[in-house]
Parts: structure tokens; C-alpha cells; sequence
């Protein structure tokens, strides 16, 4: 009770009656009023300007009520009238001085509409049923480890030193649609960390100005921030949410510019005027876990060379990675395990910008043209230093879903790219093996190379000077089959040890043999690479 005030009670109709401190000024006495009948009570002056509790007007003592007194209201306040519900709903109203709720428990509904804070709002450890703050203007909200049986409502606040919410459990849902917080001195604009929301969190149309931080946090349904815009110049992350847990979707996607409060929660029909979600800064999500899906669809990051778009470890059914590439930083996507991948060719960043190492995907399902040479692309953007696993993972994922010549191809450049960073000795090597056989992927092409040799073999040796070894010991002479003979390893067909060649015809049997050699060397590596695929 206030210093000083004398209450007065007495039994009404078997209700206590208390009659208010006798130092409200009228603006008080209106709201003690209005609280015991559970209407809302309204100061506002008619002129939106004047009205507006983020304009420069000043608000006189006639819209200013104490914070104390509202205190006094929430945490002990007189009982409601007959047939009544006691609750605190304020329109147009200024509240002086720091409203302290920390630790309380406050029963009455709460309400707060176009109000204006004088100091910082203190509800540390405090446990409501529903809070609502609807286009307030507050210096800080400090509500670290707040309790609420149902919904926290913050939309079209601003909050001009930030928002702490670390800890807080929402019954229901946390809204802070169309809201903008500015930085604290830790620069950090939100933070909840560990903080638990029962159903949704709707951040739609957000303005954050500073770190959005998300640590730990648990979101019961889905985590909305459709057509929010993240900014921290000032550091590497804009948002830092490792570990959070969301059941079903987290949206970083177009939001309707019309009256998104009505259309949270939905993405905008096709034709209505949209604001896309974007990014200034670094985003974190590392070891997060996501009941269906993670959607930037037309996503904008703007990023420096040392942030990054960072889904370490991360794991979700879908993710849909459909915004707009990223000019610097980097994708990380170590060892992360997605069952769909949904992408599009021109949301990818460059060479040295992708980090896969360990990614794991059932399924590609590209939106728009994604032929498998951009796809090839995508690969060697994330392995700048060569790694075999990006390969081998998009190999088997489209061996699996049937596409048996791509997942070749895919294969091949990934022996291609391990050529490389081979000595040179090994590098001649590669290049005789695709050459020949193309690694083994393609082993047709060593039965065209035979074919062609045996051919012009056979033709310039029907011009070669043959005298048999032994005279009448050997089987007529048949140019084909000598060349053959030379050109086959091991397999002996009775022509090459019987004749005698001399000058240039030594030279060219020696060569025929070494590349007949060299061949079969070629066929039997890429034998052995299939045979250790199958």
C-alpha cells in the first residue's frame, strides 16, 4: 500500500470494499476504477500524433499514471466489483517511474495498448497469466526467468534498450510481430536464452537491431520470423541460436505487407505485396532440431568475410535452402542430417563460401533448373582442398534414386578433382586411367582405344619384313593376329614369338605392347574402383 494512504474498508454484500489511497491524482482514481470493473481504461487525446507513444509529444500529468501505483494494483489490488473481473487494460497512458514487478504474482489480466514507459519494465521471476503490450513504447524489458500461464504479447512495441526474456516459460504463444529492439550494452537487442515457449513464437516483421540471441531455447509449434529484419554490424552475429528446439517449423520467409497480425502464421497469397526476411550479420544455428522443416525461401543475408550462415550438426527433415546467394561469408553445413534437401541452383554460394564436410541428404529436390554440371559446381565449391565425402554422399543419393549414369559422372569428377593434388608422377598416371578408361566409370572406352590399335597395327604390319625365327617352324604368317598377340598381356595366341622384325617395325611391336599393357593396367584399376563401389 502507498506511504502515507489511509484506506478505508468495509463488507459489501459480502465482498471487502477498499476505497482508494487518498493521494491518487484523478488519472489514478480513473484507472483504480476502471480496475475493479475490469474495463479498459482510455486517456488518449483523439490526435494521432499526440497519440502516438513513439512521437516526440510530451504526455502531461492528466495521461500519466505512477508506476507504483499500478504495482499496487497488480500485485494487491482492491477486489473487483459485484458480477466483475478485475484486470489492468490501459490505453494511451504514460507510466512514471519503473514499474518493479520482480518476483510478484500477479492474477489479474493485463493489457497495455499504445502506453508509454517512462523507465524500464522489471519482471524478473514474476508469474502472470497473460501479458499484453500492444504498440508500447518501452526503454527495457528485463523479464529474465518470467512465468506466464498463457500468452506474452509484445507486438508493434519498441523496445529502445532491449528485450531479456532468459529463462522465461510462455504458456501459449509470444508474439512480437511488427516489434523493434535496439541493442542493450551487451549488444544484444533479445535474449532468450533457454527460454521456453509452449506453442508459437511470432516474430514477424521484426526489427532487431543487435544480436537476436536463442540459445537453449524451445519452441513448442513453430518459430515465425517472415519478413524480419536481423541487423548487428557491430559483430559477427545477428542470430545466435545453437541448441534450439523447434517441433515443427522455423520460417525465415516473405511476410504480407498488408495487415500481417492477420496473416501471421501463413505464408502470403500469391499476389499480395511482401516484405522478404533479411539478414545483416551472421546466423547461427549449430545442434538445433527441427520437427519438419527449416524454410529461407527468398532469404536475403548480407554478410562480411569473417560471419557465416553456420547449420552445424543441424537436424531437420527439410531444410529449404531457397534465398538469394550470398555475395561473402560462408554456408556451413558440417555435419548436418537433412532428409530433403530442397535448393536452388542460384541460392549457393561460391568456391571457398561452402563448408559440407559430413552433410548428410536422403533426397534432392532442386526448385528450377539444376543441371548435374551446376551440381558438380555445388560439390567443388565445398571442397576447395579436395574431400572425397561431398562426392561419394550426392553419388549415392542419386544412385538411389535411379540415376546410375549421373552418379558415374559424379564419380569421375570426384577422381578428376583428386588428380589435382596428386605428384606429378601419379597426376600422368590419372590422366592415362581418364583417358583410357575414364577411372573405370566408362569401360567401353578401353574397347574402342583396343580396337582401333589392333586395327592400325594390323594394317602397318602387313607392310613389315617378317623372316621366321625357325625355318619351317612357325604358323603362316596373319598380320591381325600378330598385332593382337602383341597388343594382349598374358594371353598368347601363337604369332608373336615365331617372327623376326627389324629397325623401325622392333619399335613399333615394343610400342604396341607397352600400350597394350598399359590398357589393361588402366581396366583392371577401374575394375577394382567398381568392384570396391558395388
Amino acid at each position: 500500500m502507498a506511504e502515507g494512504a489511509g484506506v478505508r474498508g468495509g463488507v459489501r454484500g459480502g465482498v471487502r470494499d477498499v476505497d482508494p489511497p487518498g493521494d491518487l491524482t484523478v488519472a489514478e482514481r480513473g484507472m483504480w476504477q476502471a480496475f475493479r470493473n475490469g474495463s479498459m481504461y482510455d486517456l488518449r487525446a483523439g490526435d494521432p500524433t499526440a497519440d502516438d507513444p513513439h512521437g516526440g509529444r510530451p504526455w502531461g500529468p492528466e495521461r500519466s499514471v505512477r508506476a507504483r501505483i499500478v504495482a499496487m494494483l497488480l500485485l494487491n489490488g482492491p477486489p473487483a466489483l459485484d458480477g466483475r473481473v478485475s484486470s489492468l487494460k490501459l490505453t494511451g497512458i504514460q507510466i512514471t517511474g519503473v514499474l518493479d514487478l520482480a518476483g510478484g504474482r500477479i492474477v489479474p489480466y493485463v493489457e497495455m495498448k499504445g502506453c508509454r514507459f517512462e523507465k524500464e519494465l522489471l519482471l524478473p521471476e514474476a508469474r502472470f497469466t497473460t501479458v499484453r503490450l500492444v504498440g508500447c513504447s518501452v526503454p527495457r524489458l528485463e523479464a529474465a526467468r518470467l512465468h506466464t500461464e498463457g500468452d506474452l504479447h509484445l507486438p508493434r512495441c519498441r523496445f529502445h534498450h532491449g528485450v531479456r526474456l532468459t529463462d522465461a516459460q510462455i504458456g501459449t504463444d509470444l508474439l512480437l510481430n511488427q516489434a523493434v529492439v535496439r541493442r542493450d550494452r551487451h549488444g544484444r537487442s533479445i535474449t532468450g536464452d533457454g527460454m521456453t515457449v509452449g506453442q508459437d513464437l511470432q516474430a514477424e516483421m521484426l526489427e532487431s537491431d543487435g544480436e537476436l540471441s536463442l540459445r537453449g531455447a524451445t519452441v513448442g509449434v513453430s518459430l515465425s520470423l517472415r519478413g524480419s529484419r536481423l541487423k548487428n554490424p557491430h559483430d559477427r552475429l545477428a542470430l545466435n541460436a545453437p541448441q534450439l528446439t523447434v517441433e515443427r517449423t522455423l520460417y525465415m520467409t516473405p511476410a504480407g505487407v498488408g495487415n500481417p497480425l492477420q496473416t501471421s502464421g501463413r505464408t502470403p497469397a500469391r499476389g499480395t505485396r511482401v516484405q522478404r526476411f533479411a539478414c545483416e550479420g551472421g546466423i547461427r544455428l549449430d545442434d538445433g532440431r527441427f520437427g519438419d522443416a527449416v524454410d529461407f525461401e527468398q532469404a536475403r543475408f548480407v554478410l562480411r568475410d569473417d560471419q557465416e550462415i553456420s547449420l552445424r550438426r543441424v537436424q531437420v527433415p527439410e531444410l529449404r535452402f531457397l534465398g538469394e546467394r550470398p555475395r561473402r561469408g560462408r554456408v556451413v553445413l558440417s555435419g548436418a542430417r537433412v532428409v530433403n534437401l530442397m535448393d536452388a541452383a542460384s541460392s549457393w554460394p561460391g568456391a571457398g563460401q561452402l563448408q559440407m564436410g559430413g552433410f548428410q541428404y536422403e533426397n534432392l529436390v532442386p526448385r528450377g533448373p539444376f543441371p548435374l554440371a551446376r551440381r558438380l559446381e555445388w560439390v567443388a565449391a565445398a571442397t576447395p582442398e579436395y574431400s572425397p565425402e561431398p562426392y561419394e554422399r550426392l553419388a549415392a543419393v542419386l544412385r538411389d534414386g535411379g540415376e546410375d549414369e549421373d552418379a558415374r559422372e559424379v564419380l569421375l569428377a570426384k577422381q578428376r578433382h583428386r588428380r589435382e593434388f596428386l605428384p606429378l608422377a601419379a597426376r600422368l598416371w590419372g590422366y592415362v586411367q581418364d583417358w583410357t578408361v575414364a577411372y573405370g566409370y566408362r569401360p567401353g572406352r578401353a574397347a574402342v582405344w583396343m580396337a582401333v590399335l589392333w586395327a592400325a597395327a594390323s594394317l602397318a604390319f602387313r607392310h613389315a619384313d617378317h623372316p621366321p625365327i625357325k625355318t619351317g617352324e612357325h604358323p603362316p604368317w596373319n598380320p591381325s593376329l600378330f598385332a593382337l598377340d602383341l597388343l594382349l598381356p598374358v594371353i598368347d595366341l601363337g604369332q608373336a614369338g615365331y617372327w623376326r622384325l627389324h629397325g623401325g617395325w622392333q619399335w613399333l611391336a615394343a610400342t604396341v605392347i607397352l600400350l597394350g599393357w598399359i590398357l589393361a593396367t588402366a581396366v583392371a584399376a577401374g575394375a577394382t574402383r567398381l568392384l570396391r563401389r558395388g
